[in-house]
């Protein structure tokens, strides 16, 4: 996974001084920034059988009661930041507690992170956090693994009460046992209304003569590959692996023809706003970023449907302050909270009611269907299959050798 686009940020008065790097400008590290790039190096080594742990027998005591501390690992630029008006979210929530939270960005890539904890995770040693943010397959892969402590239920009602109803049910969670998402996002279109007409599929993305040499995709192979597979028919939450090479081959056979001048995840807002290219795959939350400064950039949900994903809040095996750990999550779930926290970030804001309360802090935000949208927008929004390690690493290697050229 490469870096996403630099934030272009909101007038500071509106912003509170918005950081220049967004949790997707670096999601995407161990990806390829443009076609060329060699392939198998990059695959994460996920976990071996031996490595499988109980969550159940695999836990530390929980000193919350008489350590009032929490350790937190995020994306960058992911939590809004304070101001001379207010406390941020985090204040309110150390203020309202007595909890000290040491908080840290050091989340600048999925697999990369994968990285730093697997040893520790594997053996049932502590990774030193309370809590941490990571996207939907690489949750269910760490709960798959039995890495992650269950949420007690009666500890985070908000969340089970307040979730909005598209982010329940996912199939590597169900019940949200494990899991709370911090924040969403779609996977869609955009296109630079100055420079092209409206492209309104994926199938149209990739084929248009208009549009060749002029687009970029996502280096992240579920991202890119859930559309390719929709293009095919297929379902991305549940795919056969002949769709999946169906998919591949579609996607060598444009990436051949020329259409996609790269595949990356570095500064395509910027690519956008710039004119060097004309439309490409994006995530929402860059989209309204850069629409504050270029009214001509436009977000469109294609024909093919939309690719939901979150970021999830987890509690890691081993963590000493769990409770207070489920006191976070519980807070963030309170919709006065959560709305603070959308009117900074952008993406789509999990929390059911967090619209209404936005009226209060930014009533432009209050309609924008890239962070509030309503469950028709989000009707036949699809996620990605989870893989097993097994289709992991084949199905990343594929997908390396296709983009790498």
């Amino acid at each position: 996974m490469v870096g996403r686009s630099h934030r272009t940020g909101r007038p500071a008065a509106a912003s509170g001084g918005r950081g220049a790097v967004s949790r997707r400008t670096v999601l995407k590290g161990a990806g390829f920034a443009a076609f060329g790039i060699g392939s198998a190096a990059v695959l994460p080594l996920f976990g071996t059988p031996s490595a499988v742990q109980d969550p159940a027998k695999c836990y530390a005591k929980d000193v919350s009661a008489s350590s009032k501390k929490l350790v937190i690992s995020n994306w960058p630029a992911y939590i809004d930041p304070p101001s001379k008006k207010q406390k941020n979210t985090l204040e309110k929530f150390e203020a309202a507690n007595g909890i000290t939270v040491s908080y840290t960005d050091d989340v600048s890539d999925n697999a990369e992170f994968f990285a730093k904890v697997r040893n520790q995770l594997g053996d049932c040693q502590p990774i030193g956090r309370d809590l941490m943010m990571l996207t939907d397959w690489m949750a269910a892969k760490m709960i798959g693994l039995g890495w992650i402590q269950p949420l007690a239920a009666d500890k985070v009602p908000n969340l089970h009460a307040n979730l909005i109803e598209p982010l329940q049910g996912r199939q590597w969670d169900k019940d949200r046992t494990y899991s709370a998402p911090w924040q969403s996002g779609l996977t869609g279109i955009a296109y630079n209304a100055k420079l092209t007409k409206e492209v309104g599929s994926f199938s149209d993305l990739i084929t248009r003569p208009d549009l060749k040499g002029k687009i970029t995709l996502l280096s992240e192979m579920r991202d890119t590959m859930a559309f390719m597979l929709a293009i095919e028919g297929a379902n991305p939450d549940d795919f056969t692996r002949l769709e999946w090479e169906k998919a591949l081959v579609n996607l060598q056979s444009v990436v051949k023809k020329g259409q996609v001048r790269a595949l990356n995840g570095n500064e395509y807002i910027q690519d956008l706003t710039a004119g060097n290219i004309v439309a490409c795959e994006a995530w929402s939350g860059d989209v309204i970023q850069a629409q504050f400064d270029n009214p001509d950039i436009k977000f469109v949900v294609p024909e093919e449907g939309l690719s939901l994903w979150s970021d999830n809040m987890l509690i890691p095996n081993k963590s000493e302050h769990q409770s207070n750990a489920e006191k976070w999550i519980d807070f963030y779930y309170e919709p006065e909270v959560a709305a603070q926290l959308a009117a900074y970030v952008n993406y789509i804001c999990p929390v059911e009611g967090a619209r209404e309360a936005m009226v209060k802090i930014d009533d432009t935000l209050v309609d924008n269907k890239l962070i509030f949208p309503d469950a028709e927008d989000l009707k036949g929004a699809f996620d990605f299959m989870v893989l097993d390690d097994q289709q992991s690493k084949q199905y990343e290697g594929e997908w390396a050798d296709v983009t790498g050229g």
